[in-house]
């Protein structure tokens, strides 16, 4: 008896322990060194390109390229997360395995509404993915024909998926690198339109069933930046003073602006058969080095909202992080602007954002005479937070974030080469690969005298959107610890007319 009772004590006491480890591990988890608190990223291992964003029963859905064994790049699923308002995600079960046809590679998912898949059952809308298969035995093997689009489908709001049993639907007419499709309604004709990454440009192919694929054209052999191969496309109209334009984003890797991969976009017209560019300019939807593969959710109705994976295939698989890798942008807001002659994309953060905002600390008629110290605003935002400027006369300026570590990062305005700039070579870690440092540029796209600029600043990274989000900069880097000094200088009195800093609240809490 003394021995069944000792038993069931040593039982209770090592269950007990097991909670209390289970209990300590969750309030570690999101908060281990260089995790942001206002990006999405996964509870642990390695994740790349967002994929099947859709928007169904009041539900963002996030789906992205995750590899559930290690931190570094593997055989592709498809990991799942929801958000009812942008901000605040809930990390799923896995969507999508590999299976006997091969990895799950990047994608897109639609509402089915009209139900012309026929997949819907007893009046239940069905969610159908459309995914490049990979076929890592054949790649090896050397063949062209490796990659395969198919799909699959949900019909309990994206919980469960099951694949359709005659993918491939789109197989491969000889091309390597056949992937990423996008897949969109075009209801003047009644139809699917599928936007493809194929090597070098764009193939568009149509079906009216999600099923039955056939070839309406390609575009961009000639177009745009080719300094590496075209990955993640997506196609989508927004309108300007009344009229429409469609707008093709292509992400391109390497061959970036600053380097690595990045992510360009053409605008034109759209006739549901052929894209036709208004002109042959290169235009980049983000200047920095730290964006890329992004797309935008589907089913949103007029509303376009963006979001790419901040990091950068050059360094993406050696950051030095040690239980997940790499993470989300904040979802961006798109619209276009007109400047300086031609019709650009333009970026800023969601509104949904607000619902992580803390405190507001607001100052008005800041003036910089050569520097001036604004720590003590911060020092309660724990390196998480909105920064405003508004100028009335663009010049000279550079804002400071540093620690006590001798670690900066530098942001600003040079008005010599007309060019904003952040400086993360001494910004914490970089030794982990070799291009990583670096000054980084990127255009003013504007001949306005005044400016209006936002900083989302995150632990780890900050987003740069200046001028109404014409020019857009990400950059990631890997602080000893944070951040937390804010300074700015300038190399003549500068008048800051409105200087706001708004706390960013932790999303995991």
């Amino acid at each position: 008896m003394k021995t069944k009772c000792g038993i069931l004590m040593l039982t209770a006491f090592i269950t007990i322990i097991g909670v209390c480890r289970a209990q300590d591990l969750q309030k570690k988890t999101y908060t281990e060194q260089y995790r942001p608190q206002v990006h999405f990223s996964p509870k642990a291992h390695w994740i790349n390109d967002p994929n099947g964003m859709v928007y169904f029963n009041h539900t963002y859905h996030l789906f992205f390229q995750y590899y559930p064994k290690d931190i570094v790049w593997g055989p592709m699923h498809w990991g799942h997360a929801v958000s009812k308002d942008l901000v605040h995600w809930k990390e799923l079960p896995i969507a999508l395995y590999p299976d006997s046809l091969g990895y799950i590679f990047s994608g897109s998912a639609v509402v089915d509404s009209n139900n012309t898949s026929g997949f819907g059952k007893k009046g239940k809308i069905p969610m159908v993915a459309v995914f490049t298969h990979h076929d890592p035995k054949g790649e090896k093997a050397g063949t062209e024909i490796f990659q395969n689009q198919s799909i699959a489908y949900s019909l309990d709001n994206g919980n469960t998926w099951t694949k359709y049993n005659g993918n491939p639907v789109l197989k491969n007419p000889g091309i390597r690198d056949f992937r990423d499709p996008k897949v969109m309604w075009y209801a003047p004709e009644k139809k699917w339109v599928m936007t493809l990454a194929t090597q070098d440009h764009i193939s568009f192919y149509s079906a009216s069933d999600l099923k039955s694929w056939k070839k309406e054209s390609e575009f961009g052999i000639k177009a745009g930046a080719h300094g590496g191969v075209w990955e993640c496309p997506d196609l989508f109209p927004l309108k300007l003073n009344g009229k429409t334009y469609w707008i093709l984003v292509v992400n391109l890797n390497p061959g970036g602006p600053n380097g690595g991969s990045a992510t360009q976009y053409f605008v034109g017209s759209f006739d549901g058969n052929k894209f036709t560019p208004v002109d042959s300019n290169t235009r980049w939807l983000d200047y920095g080095p730290d964006e890329y593969a992004g797309i935008t959710w589907s089913n949103t109705g007029s509303r376009k909202i963006f979001l790419g994976w901040m990091s950068n295939w050059q360094y993406a698989n050696q950051v030095p992080t040690q239980v997940w890798r790499n993470a989300m942008t904040i979802p961006r807001e798109l619209e276009l602007q007109q400047s300086k002659g031609k019709v650009l994309l333009a970026s800023k953060p969601v509104e949904e954002l607000k619902n992580s905002y803390t405190k507001t600390i607001a100052l008005k008629q800041v003036q910089v005479d050569k520097t001036i110290d604004l720590s003590s605003k911060i020092s309660s935002f724990k390196s998480q937070y909105v920064l405003k400027l508004r100028l009335k006369q663009l010049q000279d300026y550079s804002i400071k974030l540093s620690n006590k570590n001798g670690e900066e990062l530098l942001i600003g305005y040079d008005a010599g080469k007309d060019q904003y700039f952040i400086d993360r070579t001494k910004a914490g870690k970089t030794d982990f690969q070799k291009d990583f440092a670096g000054r980084f540029t990127a255009p003013r796209l504007t001949t306005a005298k005044n400016s209006n600029i936002t900083i989302v600043v995150d632990k780890t990274s900050v987003e740069l959107f200046a001028d109404g989000g014409l020019t857009t900069m990400t950059v990631v880097y890997f602080p000893s610890g944070d951040l937390s000094n804010l300074a700015v200088t300038a190399s003549r009195k500068l008048n800051i007319d409105n200087f706001i800093i708004t706390g960013l609240s932790s999303i995991w809490k």
